[in-house]
């Protein structure tokens, strides 16, 4: 990880071409409660080596709702989420444990 002229992070990948195979490629990513393993930040940063993008909140385009263990109840991002499913909307609500499963491939 560097920081260009612009202070914007750059992040390397290992092998790009195994980016394209992995499951948040070009996939709209939101988090929701606090994750127990790590920092969403830290987070954030895998999911971008990943190639996928991080979303704030919960809108049509969200591809993956990822829930952490340290919640209090249902959020209101898995309630949207939960609400444009029945929609009919393609929405994965992934656990925090197959989260860490995903971004380890």
């Amino acid at each position: 990880m560097d920081k260009n002229n612009s202070n914007t992070e750059i992040i390397y990948l290992s092998d790009p071409s195994e980016c394209f195979m992995h499951p948040f490629y070009k996939k709209q990513i939101v988090f929701t409660g606090a994750l127990s393993t790590m920092i969403r930040a830290e987070a954030a940063k895998k999911v971008r080596a990943c190639g996928g993008i991080v979303q704030g909140a919960v809108t049509k385009e969200t591809d993956f709702v990822i829930l952490g263990k340290n919640h209090r109840g249902i959020s209101t991002k898995q309630l949207k989420a939960e609400q444009l499913i029945r929609l009919g909307l393609d929405i994965q609500m992934i656990v925090e444990d197959d989260f860490i499963w995903l971004i380890s491939m």
